[in-house]
């Protein structure tokens, strides 16, 4: 069908090429800063969901990323697009000779892209984690924001510099500093980003939560209002996923993976924190947005009916749902109840991910689900869905007034 609209991907990632820091941080950071090295993995499964790698031995010989005190393997389900069969995935490691090179090479992403119908692209962080979590694991903290620095300077200038605009910057912060954290997102806006990578639920990593009675946030939250500056969870990005049981199979959580962005979507619409910063946008990718109408309405019920003795922030004044158009997004890559349900869900709060080069990505064939989701759309809302309500998200297109 050409008649199908040009993909822009709110959920890809980027494997970052071995140099990204090495040729960023000082002489005398290099040593300890991120850095690719080549030794034997072996690697052993710690119960039902945790793989160890193990530098030396008999295993392969693959690429390291060492940073501080850690030794982690790029693992063959972060790269797999065109490369590893995804009935034969393991969660052994890839290394960059094995992989596509369009997971770290900018111009050969560009080259898939327009094998996949995919005008544009947003990539989340590989090495840093989803959000930032390993630089704010890290032990030196002035290390870890210069680290966070490169990364933002290597992701606007290098990855997307020379894109013709295809490939669309997503920077991290130091999580561990508000007041940093709004520093860099200023920073980063003044040079054209439009979106940062934040965790789905803080208190999974440590954190205050975006309830915490001090505001903990705002700064961050104030910086991300003034710059209209996109806040995007990925799934895991608190570093936990749900499940039901200690001994439940590794099958329940990855069925499960969007239950953490209904928990976070609760405490955003819930928390006072959308009514008290006016021009703030979240973004939620990998979720699938199914569940959105329910919990919506549930919401609602929670607000109209107990917000009386159920302790609500006295600055949501309106039913949660009210704050939804043009501000809260979810993402699909291959649901069609979540399609269907668009009415409820509004159909300009709903994106549309191809997760290149991840397990879960339709590339190279992204195509046929745009064919199977024409059969539940008009072409306008087709539009909508996979190219304009993510332009219009990342202040790209003016926005409109469609629901």
């Amino acid at each position: 069908m050409s008649s199908l609209p040009q993909i822009v991907s709110v959920d890809d990632h980027v494997i970052e090429p071995p140099d990204t820091w090495q040729a960023r941080l000082s002489r005398r950071h290099r040593d300890i800063g991120p850095r690719v090295v080549r030794n034997t993995c072996s690697w052993t499964s710690v119960g039902l969901d945790t793989t160890v790698y193990t530098p030396g031995g008999d295993g392969p010989v693959t690429d390291f990323w060492v940073y501080e005190d850690l030794w982690r393997p790029i693992q063959q389900s972060t790269a797999t697009a065109g490369v590893v069969d995804i009935t034969e995935l393991t969660d052994g490691p890839i290394s960059y000779a094995e992989m596509r090179p369009g997971c770290y090479q900018a111009k050969d992403r560009l080259s898939d892209m327009d094998r996949n119908h995919t005008e544009a692209s947003l990539c989340f962080p590989s090495f840093p984690r989803f959000c930032g979590q390993t630089f704010l694991e890290a032990k030196d903290k002035e290390l870890a924001l210069l680290c966070v620095q490169a990364y933002n300077d290597w992701m606007i200038d290098e990855w997307c510099g020379d894109s013709g605009g295809r490939l669309l910057p997503l920077c991290i912060i130091p999580l561990w500093d508000p007041q940093l954290a709004a520093a860099e997102v200023r920073r980063n806006a003044a040079r054209g980003c439009r979106a940062i990578a934040f965790t789905e639920l803080p208190v999974n990593l440590g954190l205050p939560s975006i309830h915490s009675p001090d505001r903990y946030w705002d700064p961050l939250f104030q910086a991300c209002d003034e710059t209209v500056t996109v806040i995007c969870m990925h799934i895991g990005s608190g570093s936990k996923m749900p499940t039901t049981s200690p001994d439940a199979p590794l099958g329940v959580r990855v069925a499960l993976t969007s239950a953490n962005a209904q928990l976070s979507m609760t405490d955003w619409l819930m928390s006072g924190v959308m009514a008290r910063f006016p021009h703030l946008k979240i973004a939620y990718s990998e979720g699938q947005v199914g569940w959105m109408p329910f919990l919506l309405q549930r919401m609602d019920q929670v607000f109209l009916r107990s917000r009386k003795w159920t302790h609500l922030d006295p600055s949501l004044v309106e039913p949660p749902s009210s704050y939804v158009a043009g501000r809260v997004y979810g993402c699909v890559f291959d649901d069609d109840f979540g399609i269907s349900a668009h009415q409820t869900i509004g159909i300009g709060q709903i994106t549309f991910e191809v997760d290149y080069p991840h397990q879960d990505t339709t590339w190279p064939n992204t195509r046929a689900v745009l064919e199977r989701m024409s059969k539940l759309l008009t072409p306008e809302q087709l539009e909508r869905v996979v190219r304009t309500n993510a332009l219009e998200m990342l202040g790209l297109l003016p926005a409109s007034t469609s629901s």
